[in-house]
């Protein structure tokens, strides 16, 4: 039997139809691969770390710290939470940990108090909090985040930031909950000496920060810092600042810094990065390595943590030692410290 022209024109019609509506393959390309699971990036803080310098007793220590926060994000990521979640767990761990320049271990301004500065970042719709220079939040990184979620603004400092906090319910502890004797030593070390600078007494940058990806796809970045030894004049370094010291996009990367705040705020490292990444199609590891060059250049040290969508995490830093980590929902699961180790896979 014959098929008339309409019947056959409406058969073409329908393939054609289908056809246009299943996964079109670019000639010579390979399907993309599966988005990756979740994935979790941290630090402790970048600077002169070197094996003789430091006990065995000291490096183990630091290696079950950056575990320990390491295992609260990843906790987070692998029962389904978000990478909003991930980050402020991990970095809340190491706010506590007085191993670390963050909250509770934050280093002395001149006048002999502990000002504390924290960010934290959203991926999926850019949304941003930070806080500078308060001296009674016991996890700033939980105060940013309540700036975020729950007020108008990105940025609160000082006395305000704290009155919004108290009104939030953010737990407020008295200042000596942050102040330990090894940064009271580190102070006076630098007040005695003609010839110290800040950077000396301590010979790290102990900012801490964490990246996530969660399995939802979405990227997170947070920041926390007590600053710099000896700072004066309220001070306010990269780690608050959004896009220098703190930045995640889900187009893009998210990014947690650590080093001389005043270079990475002048490059715009984390927002920088994220848009080499973005605009230049550079891998993470390309992109970080570069403006952490550039930082070199303009004289700074320090270092970043990187993650991008597909679940890239990496780590570039111009000094000689970084605490940082990293764990996935392949099963990676690795600390390191000293600039010549690989990460040290479990």
């Amino acid at each position: 039997m014959k098929t008339s022209t309409p019947v056959r024109l409406l058969g073409l019609g329908a393939l054609a139809t289908a056809l246009l509506t299943q996964p079109a393959l670019a000639k010579g390309k390979r399907a993309p691969r599966a988005a990756p699971g979740w994935s979790l990036v941290i630090h402790g803080g970048a600077g002169t770390m070197s094996r003789d310098k430091m006990t065995p007793e000291r490096e183990a220590e630091y290696r079950a710290a950056l575990t320990a926060a390491l295992e609260a994000g990843s906790k987070v990521l692998r029962e389904g939470g978000s990478s909003l979640d991930a980050v402020t767990a991990a970095v809340r761990v190491m706010e506590d940990d007085p191993h670390f320049n963050a909250g509770r271990g934050a280093v002395f301004t001149w006048e002999g108090r502990n000002e504390l500065d924290a960010a934290i970042m959203d991926g999926r719709t850019r949304a941003a909090g930070s806080v500078a220079g308060v001296t009674h939040t016991k996890n700033p990184v939980l105060l940013a985040r309540a700036v975020m979620e729950r007020s108008a603004h990105v940025m609160l400092a000082g006395a305000g930031a704290e009155e919004f906090g108290r009104q939030q319910g953010i737990e407020q502890v008295d200042p000596a909950w942050f102040a330990t004797p090894e940064r009271q030593r580190q102070l006076e070390e630098l007040k005695g000496s003609q010839k110290l600078s800040w950077y000396d007494v301590d010979r790290k940058f102990g900012t801490v920060g964490a990246v996530a990806r969660d399995k939802g796809g979405h990227l997170a970045a947070a920041t926390s810092t007590g600053g710099i030894t000896g700072k004066r004049w309220g001070r306010i370094g990269d780690a608050p600042v959004i896009g220098a010291g703190t930045y995640a996009d889900d187009r893009a990367c998210a990014v947690s810094a650590t080093g001389a705040g005043e270079y990475f705020i002048r490059a715009g490292v984390a927002h920088e990065i994220c848009a080499r990444l973005r605009f230049r199609g550079e891998s993470g590891q390309a992109a970080a390595d570069k403006v952490i060059a550039e930082v070199g250049k303009l004289g700074g040290d320090g270092g970043v943590i990187v993650l991008t969508p597909r679940g890239e995490g990496v780590f570039s830093f111009n000094t000689s030692g970084m605490y940082r980590a990293r764990a996935n929902s392949r099963g990676v699961s690795e600390v390191a410290i000293f600039k010549d180790e690989a990460a040290k896979r479990k």
